[in-house]
Protein backbone atom coordinates (compact mmCIF):
# COMPACT_ATOMS: atom_id res chain seq x y z
CA UNK A 1 0.00 0.00 0.00
CA UNK A 2 1.68 3.19 -1.25
CA UNK A 3 2.15 6.15 1.52
CA UNK A 4 -0.11 8.28 -0.12
CA UNK A 5 -2.93 6.07 -0.19
CA UNK A 6 -2.42 4.62 3.75
CA UNK A 7 -3.20 8.85 4.53
CA UNK A 8 -6.41 8.99 2.03
CA UNK A 9 -10.07 9.62 3.42
CA UNK A 10 -10.79 6.02 2.54
CA UNK A 11 -7.87 4.50 3.98
CA UNK A 12 -8.62 6.19 7.70
CA UNK A 13 -11.96 5.39 7.60
CA UNK A 14 -11.56 1.71 6.47
CA UNK A 15 -9.37 1.81 9.00
CA UNK A 16 -11.48 3.26 11.90
CA UNK A 17 -14.29 0.99 11.11
CA UNK A 18 -12.41 -2.02 10.88
CA UNK A 19 -11.33 -1.13 14.71
CA UNK A 20 -14.60 -0.03 15.73
CA UNK A 21 -16.66 -3.18 14.89
CA UNK A 22 -14.02 -5.27 16.29
CA UNK A 23 -14.36 -3.39 19.62
CA UNK A 24 -17.66 -3.36 19.72
CA UNK A 25 -17.61 -7.80 18.96
CA UNK A 26 -14.93 -7.96 21.89
CA UNK A 27 -17.64 -5.44 24.67
CA UNK A 28 -20.30 -7.90 23.02
CA UNK A 29 -18.28 -11.37 22.90
CA UNK A 30 -19.74 -12.70 26.62
CA UNK A 31 -22.94 -12.40 24.88
CA UNK A 32 -21.95 -14.83 22.06
CA UNK A 33 -22.24 -11.74 19.46
CA UNK A 34 -19.80 -11.21 16.96
CA UNK A 35 -18.88 -7.82 15.44
CA UNK A 36 -21.69 -7.05 12.95
CA UNK A 37 -24.42 -8.99 14.39
CA UNK A 38 -25.48 -6.48 16.78
CA UNK A 39 -26.33 -4.32 13.73
CA UNK A 40 -29.49 -6.70 13.05
CA UNK A 41 -30.48 -7.13 16.48
CA UNK A 42 -30.56 -3.06 17.13
CA UNK A 43 -32.25 -2.95 13.34
CA UNK A 44 -34.81 -5.43 14.50
CA UNK A 45 -35.29 -3.51 18.14
CA UNK A 46 -36.51 -0.71 16.11
CA UNK A 47 -38.64 -2.38 13.34
CA UNK A 48 -39.32 -6.38 15.17
CA UNK A 49 -40.35 -9.14 12.62
CA UNK A 50 -38.41 -7.83 9.13
CA UNK A 51 -37.46 -9.92 6.02
CA UNK A 52 -33.48 -10.95 5.07
CA UNK A 53 -33.75 -8.88 2.53
CA UNK A 54 -34.79 -5.80 4.23
CA UNK A 55 -32.01 -6.83 6.68
CA UNK A 56 -29.46 -7.20 4.14
CA UNK A 57 -30.58 -3.39 2.81
CA UNK A 58 -30.75 -2.14 6.09
CA UNK A 59 -26.93 -3.34 7.11
CA UNK A 60 -25.68 -2.80 3.77
CA UNK A 61 -24.24 -6.31 3.64
CA UNK A 62 -25.14 -9.14 0.64
CA UNK A 63 -27.71 -11.55 1.47
CA UNK A 64 -25.54 -14.62 2.27
CA UNK A 65 -23.80 -13.05 5.61
CA UNK A 66 -27.10 -12.08 6.57
CA UNK A 67 -28.62 -15.74 6.40
CA UNK A 68 -25.45 -16.68 7.95
CA UNK A 69 -25.38 -14.04 10.83
CA UNK A 70 -29.17 -14.86 11.59
CA UNK A 71 -28.31 -18.59 11.77
CA UNK A 72 -25.60 -17.84 14.49
CA UNK A 73 -28.21 -15.33 16.14
CA UNK A 74 -30.71 -17.96 15.80
CA UNK A 75 -28.57 -20.55 17.72
CA UNK A 76 -27.81 -18.34 20.29
CA UNK A 77 -31.89 -17.77 20.84
CA UNK A 78 -31.64 -14.08 20.42
CA UNK A 79 -33.72 -13.59 17.08
CA UNK A 80 -36.24 -16.53 15.43
CA UNK A 81 -37.05 -17.10 11.59
CA UNK A 82 -40.66 -17.08 10.63
CA UNK A 83 -42.21 -17.94 7.43
CA UNK A 84 -44.10 -14.93 5.82
CA UNK A 85 -47.53 -15.24 5.93
CA UNK A 86 -47.94 -13.70 2.49
CA UNK A 87 -44.53 -15.75 0.56
CA UNK A 88 -44.00 -18.81 2.00
CA UNK A 89 -40.57 -18.75 0.30
CA UNK A 90 -39.73 -15.41 2.32
CA UNK A 91 -38.07 -15.75 5.81
CA UNK A 92 -39.25 -13.07 8.46
CA UNK A 93 -37.31 -12.55 11.45
CA UNK A 94 -38.20 -11.53 14.78
CA UNK A 95 -36.49 -10.73 18.26
CA UNK A 96 -37.24 -13.80 20.68
CA UNK A 97 -37.45 -12.45 24.24
CA UNK A 98 -34.08 -13.33 25.10
CA UNK A 99 -33.16 -11.06 22.34
CA UNK A 100 -35.20 -8.09 23.32
CA UNK A 101 -33.86 -8.66 26.87
CA UNK A 102 -30.11 -7.60 25.61
CA UNK A 103 -30.74 -4.71 23.39
CA UNK A 104 -29.76 -2.46 26.22
CA UNK A 105 -26.46 -3.70 26.91
CA UNK A 106 -25.76 -3.61 23.21
CA UNK A 107 -26.49 0.18 23.25
CA UNK A 108 -24.56 0.59 26.52
CA UNK A 109 -21.39 -1.62 24.74
CA UNK A 110 -22.24 0.62 21.26
CA UNK A 111 -22.04 4.01 23.55
CA UNK A 112 -19.16 3.07 25.50
CA UNK A 113 -17.13 1.80 21.69
CA UNK A 114 -18.37 5.64 20.70
CA UNK A 115 -17.26 7.43 23.68
CA UNK A 116 -13.84 6.09 23.47
CA UNK A 117 -13.43 6.46 19.83
CA UNK A 118 -14.49 10.50 20.26
CA UNK A 119 -12.22 10.76 23.32
CA UNK A 120 -10.42 14.37 23.38
CA UNK A 121 -12.71 15.42 21.09
CA UNK A 122 -15.39 17.79 22.18
CA UNK A 123 -19.03 17.97 21.48
CA UNK A 124 -19.25 20.58 18.71
CA UNK A 125 -16.59 18.74 17.01
CA UNK A 126 -18.03 15.30 17.90
CA UNK A 127 -21.70 16.99 15.37
CA UNK A 128 -19.62 18.40 13.14
CA UNK A 129 -17.52 14.80 11.84
CA UNK A 130 -21.09 13.24 12.36
CA UNK A 131 -22.12 15.94 9.34
CA UNK A 132 -19.15 15.34 7.32
CA UNK A 133 -19.79 11.72 7.55
CA UNK A 134 -23.36 11.97 6.52
CA UNK A 135 -22.27 14.03 3.57
CA UNK A 136 -19.46 11.64 2.27
CA UNK A 137 -21.87 8.91 3.10
CA UNK A 138 -24.36 10.80 0.87
CA UNK A 139 -21.94 11.72 -1.90
CA UNK A 140 -21.62 8.33 -2.66
CA UNK A 141 -24.87 7.14 -3.02
CA UNK A 142 -26.39 6.23 0.23
CA UNK A 143 -29.52 8.11 0.21
CA UNK A 144 -30.83 7.73 3.70
CA UNK A 145 -28.09 9.75 4.64
CA UNK A 146 -29.29 13.08 4.09
CA UNK A 147 -31.88 13.16 6.74
CA UNK A 148 -31.23 15.81 9.44
CA UNK A 149 -29.72 14.96 12.83
CA UNK A 150 -31.60 15.34 16.45
CA UNK A 151 -29.85 19.34 16.01
CA UNK A 152 -31.59 19.93 12.48
CA UNK A 153 -28.33 20.08 10.50
CA UNK A 154 -28.62 18.21 7.12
Amino acid sequence: MSRKHQKSVGARLSGATRLYRARVGAELAHLGIHAGQEGILLALGTDDGRSMSELAGTLGVQPPTITKMVGRLAANGYVQRRSSETDGRQAIVFLTPRGKKILAEIDGAVASVEATALDGIDGKDGRKLLRMLRRVAKNLGHPDDAEPDEDGAA
